[in-house]
């Protein structure tokens, strides 16, 4: 990914409350879905919604807008845009909250303080944030609108490669000067928090991780980005993905990821899927399907 488009990617997930035409971030209203995984009570959280132009500069980059249009059009849709949810989810145990991203904050304004508020959960409660990677639709909900830090309590987790990379992102200055105090980075595949583990899943962001929540024999994987469309991104896994910061890496990490998923049978939880975004991944000879949560 060019540093120019990373700009632009970084403006409109924080700056910008829309692209032109009715695409980019858009509001949704809040949600909270819980359902219980061994000691822990995980939520899915809402946040917004992410209309994405089928332009040939984020989906399938290096087969352009018709491909795109003949797998959208073949899943039943349209295929001008690709509509991306944007969530987060919360683990909770004991006296532990656990945020895992912050969706995108108050420039659309996102909706996942009202989420968290119907999880029961205030954002001085949030003990630890849990970051997948520093897009900005993961950061941008870690300030408030007056950009102090939202959850003021908690220790931001970032893998050090992303921190690093964040703070040479000029757009992203006055967030990373607020939350500083907050952050304690970690290598990839460390554990984060008792039952939770960081996976590395290269290819998107320096440090992109997902997060994998296990407990008396039950687990959890929040894949982070590792896909964006429940049509797309499972039917041409190996296509380029713009928002990468590595396609060549982003592909192959995709297309391993969603074999062992469907190899596993793994609980997953995928922040743009369609909101709930939890589910399992089904294999459809060389592509993948999405199997939702009931």
């Amino acid at each position: 990914m060019t540093s120019r488009l990373i700009s632009t990617l970084f403006a409109c997930f924080v700056a910008s409350p829309a692209f032109a035409g009715g695409t980019g971030p858009q509001p949704a209203e809040p949600a909270a879905q819980s359902f219980t995984l061994g000691e822990f009570r995980i939520t899915s959280l809402r946040d917004a919604l992410n209309i994405v132009p089928n332009d040939g500069s984020i989906f399938g980059a290096n087969v352009g807008p018709k491909a795109v249009t003949e797998v959208l059009s073949r899943a039943g849709g349209p295929g001008e845009t690709i509509n991306l949810s944007v969530d987060a989810l919360l683990a909770q145990k004991g006296s532990e909250a656990i945020l895992l991203d912050t969706g995108l904050g108050p420039a659309i304004p996102g909706a996942l303080p009202g989420s968290l508020s119907l999880a029961g959960v205030s954002p001085d409660q949030v003990t630890r944030v849990l970051i997948t990677h520093v897009h900005g639709d993961h950061v941008g909900g870690l300030v408030t609108k007056e950009g102090n830090p939202a959850f003021k309590n908690a220790v931001v987790m970032i893998s050090g490669p992303d921190w690093k990379w964040l703070q040479q992102q000029p757009e992203m200055a006055k967030l990373c000067n607020a939350i500083a105090s907050q952050v304690k980075t970690f290598a990839p595949g460390d554990g984060v928090s008792t039952g939770i583990t960081s996976v590395q899943i290269p290819g998107h962001t320096p440090g992109h991780v997902g997060y994998l929540i296990e407990s008396k024999g039950q687990s959890l994987l929040d894949v982070g980005d590792t896909v964006h469309s429940s049509v797309v991104s499972l039917a041409e896994p190996d296509w380029d993905m713009g928002y990468d910061n590595d396609r060549v890496v982003g592909r192959t990490s995709r297309r391993d990821v969603l074999t062992k998923l469907a190899a596993d049978h793994q609980l997953v939880f995928a922040p743009h899927f369609p909101y709930p975004g939890l589910g399992w991944i089904g294999s459809k000879g060389d592509q993948f399907e999405w199997l939702p949560k009931k």
